[in-house]
């Protein structure tokens, strides 16, 4: 097979590998990710991509059941607005349009979930609230969620889909497009594979991971100690058994992979929440006075007496 696949490009003609080398090497530019700095495909335009994200949350809030426990619901809206806050400065000061944001809890035990889709509309099955297990642990995932649409990582897919879907019809185009050897067809498939194990997954890997990042950073920033997100990834560990597809396969890190991660990001994080959490910003916020849920404590993850707060 492997010799079958050499011989296959050989057989390509000069104007056809110019042709193959510009497709590969073809980029729509390139944009650097916030808080972790790491180069990416320039995302789709967010004009052209949060009417999608819209368009796609009504239509998922149609087909699910909303959760009516009002303590579940305070509590994922007062953690995601703290968040949005912090996002929508950030995003101020990079120029973009703050998010409609939205907060949704599905009732739904068996999924342990949460999402967010560009644009800021968020939801968290009611089958997560008992591994986030407090409103430390709510914070750490809607870190997470928020993450991916700050950092515009659906764009970015969208871009990158867009750019794969170019360059696989160019390779096509190349080894005879229809009327292709069985050979020639093989390699082509054989580089469809390549470009989903090669690039799309760890791309995707790396943006759960720089999700991982961000998030940390947004919860410390909005003053959630992030010293609680190795903690849920253990009971997060714990609630699934640890199962899931081979690394090189999954799109998501594993969970031994993703507390190392948070572990050594930790100390940074923790001097933000630190700051967030001096007395000039604890005399801001209290000028606008504590926001105290169904559950009784405070918006800052405390109890009235200073206790940090352990159960959701």
């Amino acid at each position: 097979m492997a010799c079958a696949l050499r011989q296959s490009f050989r057989q390509l003609s000069r104007p056809h590998l110019w042709l193959l080398a510009m497709a590969l090497w073809l980029l729509p530019g390139c944009a650097t990710e916030p808080v972790t700095g790491r180069w990416m495909i320039r995302p789709v335009a967010e004009a052209e991509i949060l009417p999608l994200g819209s368009q796609a949350y009504q239509e998922m809030l149609k087909e699910t059941k909303l959760s009516s426990n009002a303590t579940q619901n305070d509590l994922v809206r007062r953690v995601g607005e703290r968040i949005a806050r912090v996002t929508d400065a950030r995003m101020a000061e990079e120029g973009r349009t703050a998010f409609q944001w939205d907060f949704k809890v599905i009732q739904d035990d068996k999924t342990i979930n949460a999402w967010c889709l560009p644009g800021g509309k968020v939801a968290f099955y009611t089958g997560i609230l008992p591994v986030c297990d407090s409103e430390l642990g709510v914070a750490v995932v809607m870190g997470h969620e928020v993450a991916h649409a700050y950092a515009q990582h659906g764009g970015r897919r969208m871009a990158e889909q867009s750019l794969a879907g170019v360059t696989m019809q160019t390779i096509q185009t190349a080894f005879g497009g229809e009327g292709a050897s069985q050979t020639a067809k093989l390699a082509v498939a054989a580089l469809g594979v390549g470009y989903q194990l090669g690039v799309q997954l760890p791309f995707s890997r790396g943006d759960e991971s720089a999700a991982d990042h961000i998030g940390l950073i947004l919860m410390a920033e909005a003053g959630f100690d992030p010293r609680e997100a190795p903690r849920f990834w253990k009971r997060m560990m714990a609630a699934t058994g640890g199962d899931g597809p081979p690394k090189w396969l999954s799109t998501h890190p594993p969970p031994v992979d993703r507390i190392e991660n948070l572990e050594k990001l930790l100390p940074s994080a923790v001097e933000i929440y630190e700051r967030s959490r001096s007395p000039q910003n604890k005399a801001s916020k209290a000028a606008s006075g504590p926001q105290v849920g169904a559950s009784g404590r405070a918006s800052d993850g405390t109890q009235p007496g200073g206790a940090q707060s352990e159960k959701a």
